[in-house]
């Protein structure tokens, strides 16, 4: 007993706030100006925690089919310069600034003031002593994070799944398009060989007459055009006499 308020005051710093070491304060030990700066830092921290904002969002991915993942985002913790100014007891808006920039140089926490929305954005803090009775919320928030984990694996598997078969039907595509055209070009090649057979002739040889044209068909071509030729020139002829 004769110990106990200090060991009160200990348990303060360890999870209480000020505003605990206020309410307590005639049978605590006095505190020195800079053991309640450091008090009154912790508090902010505590005040941080409680005040966390969780946005969950839902992210599709489309490949060949459409999944949707749960994100946990976590947004920085507003707390309004009113909250502070009450829970900390301070005077005026000048001190408590003073006091979160000391705490940001301590890199008890990291974040921003607003001044303008009158309001502390914390984006990180130290982490305080566990209560005993805290043990059964840190147990089921672990478990609820394993179970998410849980359910994201097992959409991985079932992506991973999807995509080995959408590559075994592409493999199954792209062998029965090499097969139909081999069969095409053997059926081309039993064909010439019998149009071949049929003519007489070397089925090579067939195939190249079946590509290139006649003789007499380039001449005759030849021929028209010399004729088109010498009948502009003669109409050139008449056009300059008649002139």
């Amino acid at each position: 007993s004769e110990f106990s308020p200090v060991f009160r005051l200990l348990t303060i710093f360890a999870y209480g706030t000020y505003a605990d070491y206020l309410a307590e304060a005639a049978n605590l030990p006095p505190l020195t100006e800079a053991q309640k700066n450091k008090l009154r830092h912790l508090s902010v921290v505590t005040l941080a925690a409680k005040i966390k904002v969780v946005a969950l969002f839902f992210l599709e991915f489309s490949f060949h089919w459409h999944y949707l993942m749960l994100v946990t985002v976590m947004f920085p913790q507003c707390i309004p310069y009113s909250v502070l100014l009450e829970q900390l007891q301070l005077k005026n808006v000048r001190q408590l600034e003073d006091l979160v920039i000391e705490a940001v140089y301590a890199d008890v926490l990291r974040g921003s003031l607003d001044q303008r929305n009158q309001r502390l954005e914390v984006d990180y803090s130290i982490g305080r002593d566990i209560r005993r009775e805290e043990l059964s919320t840190i147990t089921r928030t672990l478990q609820e994070w394993c179970q998410g984990c849980e359910v994201v694996l097992s959409g991985i598997e079932e992506q991973v799944s999807r995509a080995n078969q959408h590559k075994e039907q592409q493999l199954a595509l792209k062998q029965q398009i090499e097969s139909e055209v081999a069969n095409l070009k053997k059926t081309i090649k039993v064909t010439t060989a019998a149009a071949a057979a049929a003519t007489s002739q070397d089925p090579e040889q067939h195939l190249t007459e079946l590509r290139e044209p006649a003789p007499g068909t380039n001449q005759r071509q030849a021929s028209k055009k010399t004729s088109k030729a010498k009948g502009l020139r003669g109409s050139a002829k008449i056009w300059s006499k008649s002139n």
